[in-house]
């Protein structure tokens, strides 16, 4: 682990909650040195709970912000005061990467937006997260996952048509934008190892909750239909959807007509591939009910678990629907290390696995400040400076209430 794909990368982490913090999270899974600079009240996620981890000394910690922040070193910094920008500016000095999600304008009006970070550290990569960029009918206003989904058709095409729209059960547009501004990040540095000049990546929610908007935006684009929420159904591929069995239920993705015949070998139903209605797969779109019925009866005797190995294993993809715990704890989410234990905090893996340099988390999530005085010390700030700087409150060592 000594040897990481990142390795040498200094990351400065001015981000909080969830979508930021996912993004330096990756970087820092793989090597990168990520600096957690808090506000003096502290990231608010770790107030997110229950559950909470007890840290000692009175400190807990909720699992919403253990899940986002291993493998990161954690200080404080009041960037309201005019000593906290002076500590920042140091710290950016051999910095790589800045990734903040203040709101809009707050930084140029401390006087550290990107024209004069960009001015005096050419290189620097600053990557801002933000609801919905700086301008345009929305620019500056908050954004929200939940909010974002709602705005931008991803609650629409979720739930069925019972339902109404539905927000998705993981915070997917933060999630997403984490993973976009990561890759941003990493774009930027390939670019900057020919050019020698880092540059401003524009991130936000709004951009990212659009783009994963497919197929339901394809569809829309070239149909000119509105889509619309049809439950765990495919609008585009039949069968692709949860049946029914006599234990459990199963998803079963049929994604090409000789799947679609496979399955109904294994299900000793040949009839029902070779039946008009369902012979292709504009076919069994068109008579989707009558499909779901027909197959469902198949389906009726077997144990779900048992079908959707046999059916995978033949080719035909398709798995039982199982509850979060029994998921991560399946020998195959054992195999592939995506549960990992941290000094006695649990955590997700990485889903990025490298041949030469393997990456996954290598430290829990610090505690507030944690590693506050090593940090300042190693850029330069002596034992005075550092109690000067917490005595004005530019630095706190407990959270703000």
């Amino acid at each position: 682990m000594s040897q990481r794909a990142l390795s040498g990368l200094k990351v400065i982490d001015l981000t909080r909650v969830l979508g930021g913090p996912y993004c330096t999270t990756i970087l820092a899974d793989h090597g990168a040195e990520v600096i957690k600079i808090e506000p003096p009240q502290g990231d608010e996620v770790r107030e997110w709970g229950p559950p909470f981890l007890d840290r000692g000394e009175g400190v807990r910690d909720a699992s919403y912000y253990l899940g986002a922040n291993r493998g990161k070193r954690a200080m404080s910094l009041d960037l309201a005061q005019e000593s906290g920008r002076a500590v920042l500016l140091r710290l950016l000095d051999g910095a790589d990467v800045l990734v903040e999600n203040f709101k809009p304008g707050s930084l140029e009006k401390w006087g550290i937006g990107y024209e004069t970070l960009g001015a005096t550290f050419p290189g620097l990569i600053h990557c801002r997260v933000s609801g919905f960029g700086a301008d345009g009918p929305l620019g500056g206003l908050p954004g929200y996952d939940a909010v974002v989904q709602a705005m931008t058709g991803l609650m629409t095409i979720n739930g069925d048509p019972s339902s109404g729209p539905v927000r998705m059960g993981t915070p997917i547009v933060d999630l997403g934008t984490g993973l976009y501004a990561a890759i941003g990040i990493l774009m930027a540095l390939h670019e900057r190892a020919r050019s020698g000049l880092g540059q401003f990546i524009d991130m936000t929610l709004h951009d990212t909750a659009l783009a994963l908007l497919h197929p339901a935006g394809a569809n829309y684009l070239l149909s000119g239909k509105r889509p619309a929420a049809t439950g765990n159904a495919h609008p585009n591929i039949a069968p692709y959807e949860t049946f029914a069995t006599a234990t459990c239920d199963i998803f079963i993705a049929a994604g090409n007509d000789g799947q679609f015949r496979k399955l109904c070998t294994l299900l000793d139903r040949p009839d029902i591939a070779a039946d008009p209605r369902f012979v292709s797969n504009s076919d069994r779109l068109a008579h989707r009910a009558a499909l779901k019925s027909t197959l469902e009866s198949a389906l009726a005797s077997h144990d779900g678990a048992t079908l959707a190995i046999t059916l995978i294993r033949a080719g035909v993809p398709a798995g039982a629907v199982r509850p979060v715990d029994a998921a991560l704890e399946s020998p195959h989410a054992a195999h592939r290390a995506m549960v990992a234990d941290l000094d006695g905090v649990k955590t997700l893996g990485t889903p990025i696995k490298f041949s030469r340099t393997p990456g996954g988390p290598a430290a829990p999530p610090p505690r507030f400040a944690q590693d506050q005085d090593a940090i300042l010390a190693e850029h330069g700030f002596s034992p005075e400076e550092i109690a000067a700087l917490e005595a004005e409150g530019a630095i706190r060592r407990t959270r703000r209430s």
